[in-house]
């Protein structure tokens, strides 16, 4: 018989609540910051000091400050050890520091966070060597060496492709977890580890040289999308029906940006003016495309709320996908096209939280309705 999922421990009952405050304050932060440099004026904001550190640290804000806290909030509930909890808390308050005008304390608190984040990675791999786990490790020290590049200067571009770096092995990570029991020749995975050193090896070579590194870098990004396009268990699912073939197109899509931003980085390395889709095709068309996809799944984990599933989950998906095509092809041809897009992107993002949110509350009542039944029955 079924026992349903573990109660959370005290420790995370306690830090969740503060977490959901940090996660949606770098959020909402991080956003405002991507649309100001996209070339919109917010006069709601004006006056705030926020504002300014906001558009100044996007990049840390986003990846180090939301991405960071919610992918180490995660692990931390799996390990359930007090000491995991560390990571997304010390994560969240960095954003915090940015925020308040003190840069240099937030990324010593992304460097704090990233390597309690080790530590935690280190104890799963011990729990449960595998691969997956493995590469979850390596990861996480990908994170760290990006927050120690940014501490030591903040303005280089060269954080980057390790805090990129950080986002596309955990995806891929969780990816390779799902297709462990397909069977698959033996080239295949020399393949997909192969894609791991060549990522590794670009972001380490794009410290000393932008150009050669860069390439490199995207060539990785390039052979990982089609690894995934090829050997992913989606392939199969977007056949099925409901959340899984949901969670299919969402990844499939993802994967397909992943491709498109190996081409514009390797691109954008040898000169071509292709930086934003770069960037972005990772940030929002490969990781909020993976992130809507896996949010139905473990939000319940983590909350423990249940959410009930319906096709308006598709709506802010689409939108994110199309607004993106218009910000990046657009973009190549007018900034206006460019800032149209962004907004739109920010519009599906916020879309995507109030879908959540009202699938949390049309799974309550669902629930009093069924037990209302039942009562009436007895």
């Amino acid at each position: 018989m079924s026992t349903g999922p573990k109660p959370l421990s005290p420790a995370a009952r306690l830090a969740i609540p503060l977490l959901v405050v940090l996660v949606a304050s770098a959020l909402v932060s991080g956003i405002s910051g991507g649309l100001i440099r996209a070339g919109w004026a917010l006069p709601a904001f004006d006056g705030f000091r926020w504002v300014a550190p906001a558009v100044i640290s996007h990049a840390a804000l986003m990846i180090g400050g939301f991405l960071g806290t919610v992918i180490s909030i995660e692990r931390a509930v799996a390990v359930r050890l007090r000491l995991a909890f560390a990571a997304p808390i010390t994560a969240g308050l960095a954003s915090v520091c940015i925020l308040a005008g003190a840069p240099l304390a937030g990324h010593v608190l992304l460097l704090v966070a990233s390597l309690v984040f080790i530590v935690v990675n280190v104890i799963i791999v011990q729990r449960q060597q595998a691969a997956h786990t493995v590469l979850l490790l390596l990861s996480a020290a990908a994170w760290a060496v990006g927050n120690v590049l940014a501490l030591v200067d903040a303005a280089d571009l060269v954080a980057l492709p390790w805090w990129f770096g950080f986002l596309v092995l955990t995806i891929a990570a969780e990816r390779l977890e799902m297709t462990r029991l397909m069977r698959r020749p033996r080239i295949v995975n020399l393949a997909f580890h192969a894609c791991v050193v060549l990522l590794m090896l670009g972001a380490a070579l794009s410290v000393v040289d932008a150009r050669s590194g860069g390439v490199l870098y995207g060539v990785a990004l390039v052979l990982f999308s089609v690894w995934l396009l090829r050997y992913d268990i989606a392939r199969r699912t977007v056949h099925t029906e409901g959340l899984s073939r949901f969670m299919a197109v969402c990844l499939l899509a993802g994967h397909t940006w992943l491709l498109v931003a190996g081409l514009a980085w390797a691109a954008t390395a040898l000169g071509l003016p292709l930086r934003d889709t770069a960037l972005h095709a990772i940030g929002l068309g490969f990781v909020i495309s993976m992130v809507m996809g896996h949010a139905p799944v473990i939000l319940p984990a983590v909350a423990r709320v249940r959410l009930l599933y319906g096709w308006p989950f598709y709506l802010p998906l689409i939108t994110l996908h199309l607004t993106l095509i218009v910000r990046l092809a657009g973009g190549l041809v007018d900034d206006r096209w460019r800032s149209f897009g962004a907004a739109g992107n920010a519009v599906a993002i916020a879309w995507f939280a109030l879908t959540v949110i009202g699938s949390i509350f049309a799974a309550r009542r669902q629930a009093q309705q069924r037990l209302a039944r039942t009562r009436a029955r007895a």
